[in-house]
């Protein structure tokens, strides 16, 4: 593609006057379409007016004739959104010539036109070509091909764009453009994690976007089936009930589209939650609790994605059938209702799902026990749509289609597929009325990014997944487990019933337990199935909140956690729905970190039910000698480790495994009495991040400082772990994630830790004030009330605190500072941050802590610390600053 720019020419076309008559324009269309509400109207006269302009310019300049412009892509197909880019193609006469041939007058024309259109605010993106390279351009890339499919003429040389127009339609091949669309459609699907209700979904390219209807258009198009609903319709591809409903949402859909845009002020195709209210509150939706105006609008656009997803999947096996025509291929009959043919399962009449309503489940349980079927006609899926409504409550408790449907759920294959089609189409809903009742429900807890439903089959996928092979490298613990679990159903069940409360008054767990409860039962599952899935629905978050919050080295934690899982097929049950759980919020809340704990915790929980005991004296003792023998490999001298293991609390033995304490031993063995501060790092051995031992004369502020420190080169604390030894050292240590993952650059990055840590201890560089700085957009829109409280451990040795609040720049700093100011000390902290919801746990000591009054000032300084308005954070209050 080339591309001009230069001023070589002078013009006697006016800027200021064309940028003026733009602005104006566009304002009026702007006016007339807030008055009418006609998206097709602005879409077109938006066009016209573009076109008026670019001529304007081209003949100002005086275009050699020989010269062909087109307008291509949405441009050229005449629809242009209020922000979207102009897409033009200079069309060069020989073909044989190119732009590095062209007449010396010609190219400065070219400049001088590219020039002036930025000047009058016309953001173009242009390529100049010949004929020939249009063809080559086409036939190597589909996006290219696509955008020339809808070229239009603006000026120039009609015959040249006539040649151009053959050109392009004889280059055509029907069966290779729909295979490069279909495949360029999964690739954009699998972009969004083939989910049609993400909570900000894109409204052009997310899955039943706008780009699913232009899809099926540019399909029959170059198969010269028709441009158009109307076309397809008459050509009877669709009914013209289907024709009518593509054309109704993605009126709906270019309607959002057009009010994004003019109301970010700028191309922005994203639906985010920024823009969500007052988008409903210009469409006149107003609040209808317990829903928000916006979460009212979400549902609006759910349901046209949803339909737009059916009439995408119907119309593209129309389409296929057409374009790939099977008529040579005898059906091969599977039974007396169905048939296949080709790679598509066929009913043999239609009428079948009517007449016997339970055939839509047993289309699934076909499809999924024939490998070389791909999916059904056009037809068949068409006639199992109309005949959802009959899933209903004589259907549900009819026992051979409850035995169908547990039969679908133990099939080796093809669940997700078929449980993701089913909800599309409305069929998974009826059967479970529950499940209905939460799609398209939205999640404002800042880490889910789909609606109830999608987060729900996502988890299911995410189970389906530990199972397959090509996966396997990814959860090698979770593969291993599953292939050798008894009735996987259980696991499927759990994962459809988890979160299926979801929205109801009460916890969703109990209630959920219930729906379970009631389900396995009138499915005929085992009594022992039937526990471990309701079980499972009612005790989903336990392994999470332990891992993620609690102190797993502690032996206590370890008993609690395994007397409430009581056996090992519990354990491993919880432990691959917890996994396939949190991987199913949002690809950006799981990490290797949070991996590592919950592996952590399930092998701690295995080896105290199956193995040796989990008693203190006992660890301390084992790690105590695997140390040792780690140093003797090393070749430190026998006795290194006296003096400083002897000046910490056994408890230290305790919270670090053996090859942290090994690791510290050799770098503090020969200074522990160190005046200056020592700073050591290391990638962690589970690649998890980096490894930060800092040992240094203790002092009030020193755990404030680090995680100032740590704020400062924006790296996260997940975990710190804080030791005070009888010489008054303190040896702390702590597991930092950078959020930029500068794999590459981790030894300049531990250098720098190393250094500059160090330094400004040494040097009790003053405590700075935490970092200020903007909230995210979700925090904004949707706040979290921050949450403090602070109670005695079991044994009235620590007071634990639990901090729930919004994830903001400098948040550690800010707590950590505060309890400087009380004087309380900190022993281990547990940051754990999910989506932007921060839940901190800390582990304090402190006179004033058993003090009511002292302690009730504790809890106000820091949920003022942590208060936010106006989309900025707080400063800590005066009073509390060091």
């Amino acid at each position: 593609m080339k591309r001009l720019r230069g001023n070589a020419l002078r013009s006697p076309f006016n800027a200021e006057v064309g940028r003026e008559t733009l602005q104006q324009g566009r304002q009026l269309l702007k006016q007339l379409y807030y008055q009418n509400n006609n998206g097709t109207a602005l879409l077109r006269d938006h066009c016209r007016l573009v076109d008026s302009l670019l001529l304007e310019v081209w003949h100002g300049i005086a275009m050699p004739d020989s010269i062909s412009l087109l307008a291509v892509g949405g441009y050229g197909r005449g629809q242009l959104f209020p922000y979207s880019d102009i897409d033009l193609l200079v069309l060069l006469p020989k073909a044989g010539s190119s732009i590095d041939a062209m007449d010396n007058a010609i190219k400065s024309r070219l400049e001088l036109w590219v020039r002036l259109l930025w000047d009058i605010g016309l953001e173009v993106g242009h390529s100049v070509r010949t004929l020939g390279e249009c063809k080559e351009e086409a036939v190597k890339d589909i996006t290219v091909q696509t955008s020339l499919l809808e070229a239009r003429q603006l000026a120039g040389d009609y015959q040249l764009f006539s040649e151009f127009s053959h050109a392009m339609q004889a280059g055509l091949d029907p069966r290779s453009f729909f295979i490069a669309k279909q495949l360029e459609q999964q690739q954009r699907h699998g972009r969004y994690h083939d989910a049609t209700y993400n909570l900000e979904p894109n409204l052009k390219e997310s899955p039943g976007g706008l780009r699913d209807l232009q899809n099926i258009l540019w399909v029959s198009r170059a198969a010269g089936l028709g441009k158009s609903w109307s076309d397809l319709a008459r050509g009877e591809f669709i009914t013209p009930q289907e024709g009518r409903l593509a054309q109704r949402h993605q009126t709906i859909m270019q309607d959002l589209r057009i009010r994004l845009h003019y109301f970010a002020g700028r191309r922005e195709d994203r639906l985010l939650f920024d823009y969500q209210t007052s988008l409903a509150e210009e469409l006149n939706i107003t609040d209808k609790p317990p829903r928000r105006a916006g979460e009212l609008l979400m549902q609006r656009y759910y349901r046209a994605a949803k339909a737009v997803t059916q009439i995408n999947t119907i119309l593209l096996l129309t389409l296929r059938a057409k374009i790939f025509p099977a008529a040579d291929a005898a059906p091969v009959i599977i039974n007396d209702r169905f048939q296949k043919r080709g790679e598509l399962l066929e009913a043999r009449d239609e009428s079948i799902f009517r007449q016997d309503p339970s055939t839509i489940l047993e289309s699934t349980l076909l499809l999924q026990q024939n490998h070389e079927l791909k999916a059904r006609s056009a037809g068949t899926l068409r006639a199992m749509w109309q005949a959802a409504p009959l899933i209903n409550a004589s259907f549900r408790r009819n026992q051979s289609n409850r035995a169908l449907f547990m039969k679908i759920l133990r099939q080796p294959r093809g669940l997700t597929r078929e449980l993701r089609l089913m909800n599309r189409y409305g069929l998974l809903g009826r059967y479970i009325p529950a499940f209905g009742r939460i799609v398209g429900q939205m999640q404002h807890d800042l880490f889910h990014v789909y609606t109830v439903d999608e987060h729900i089959l996502m988890v299911v996928r995410n189970l389906r997944r530990f199972l397959a092979p090509e996966f396997a490298h990814e959860y090698p613990l979770c593969t291993r487990l599953i292939r050798e679990f008894r009735h996987p159903e259980v696991l499927y069940l759990a994962g459809l019933f988890h979160d299926i409360a979801k929205g109801r008054k009460g916890d969703h767990s109990t209630l959920g337990k219930t729906d379970a409860q009631h389900f396995c039962k009138q499915h005929g599952m085992p009594p022992e199935d039937t526990e471990l899935v309701t079980w499972l629905v009612e005790n989903h978050l336990v392994m999470s909140i332990t891992a993620q919050k609690k102190d797993i080295s502690d032996v206590g934690v370890i008993g609690d956690f395994t007397t409430r899982v009581r056996d090992e097929r519990h354990l491993i049950a919880l432990y691959l729905l917890t996994v396939a759980d949190i991987r199913g919020t949002s690809p950006k809340v799981w990490n290797t970190w949070k991996a590592k704990l919950l592996e952590n915790l399930f092998w701690a929980a295995w080896h105290h039910l199956y193995g040796e005991p989990i008693h203190a004296d006992g660890i301390i003792k084992k790690r105590r000698n695997n140390a040792l023998e780690l140093l003797q490999r090393a070749g430190i001298p026998a006795n290194a480790h006296e003096h400083l293991w002897s000046a910490l609390d056994p408890t230290y033995l305790l919270l670090h495994d053996s090859e942290e304490i090994a690791w510290h031993t050799r770098q503090l063995s020969h200074r522990i009495k160190s005046p200056t501060p020592v700073v050591k790092a290391r990638v962690a051995p589970s690649g998890a991040g980096i490894q930060v031992l800092v040992y240094a004369p203790d002092q009030k502020d020193l755990f404030a400082r680090i995680c100032g420190f740590f704020d400062g080169i924006d790296c996260n604390i997940v975990e710190a772990k804080i030791h005070t030894s009888r010489d008054g050292y303190a040896l702390d240590s702590f597991l930092v994630l950078d959020p930029f993952n500068l794999v590459e650059d981790q030894h300049n990055v531990i250098s720098f830790v190393e250094h500059e840590l160090a330094r400004q201890l040494e040097q009790q560089v003053s405590l700075k004030p935490p970092l200020k700085g903007r909230l995210s957009r979700h925090l904004k829109h949707f706040p979290i009330t921050p949450e403090v409280d602070i109670e005695p451990d079991e044994n009235n040795v620590y007071h634990v605190l639990s901090i729930v609040v919004g994830d903001q720049p400098g948040l550690l700093s800010r707590i950590a500072q505060v309890l400087a100011h009380f004087c309380v000390d900190v022993h281990g902290a547990r940051i754990n941050t999910l989506g932007e919801r921060a839940e901190d746990t800390f582990l304090i000591t402190g006179k004033m802590l058993h003090e009511t009054r002292t302690l009730i000032h504790l809890e106000t300084a820091l949920l003022e610390a942590l208060q936010t308005s106006g989309g900025t954070t707080h400063a800590i209050p005066e009073k509390f600053l060091p």
